[in-house]
């Protein structure tokens, strides 16, 4: 049984990684975002970059459980 503040950093991880999927299948396959503003695909590309890092920070510490 893992602990409640433990299960927490993994349901985290789990959305984190969902959403972080979906907005990079966005970026490279979605005609919508080739429509959008240069400034608006520079942010959402920064946001994705900053998910995936923050997914990584997510799983170091996960590993530090076992």
């Amino acid at each position: 049984m893992v602990p409640e503040y433990q299960q927490r950093v993994i349901d985290e991880r789990s959305a984190l990684e969902r959403k972080a999927k979906d907005l990079s299948k966005f970026i490279g396959y979605s005609p919508i975002f080739e429509e959008l503003y240069p400034i608006d695909q520079e942010l959402l590309r920064e946001q994705n970059d900053i998910m995936w890092s923050y997914y990584e920070i997510l799983s170091k510490r996960i590993q530090r459980f076992n």
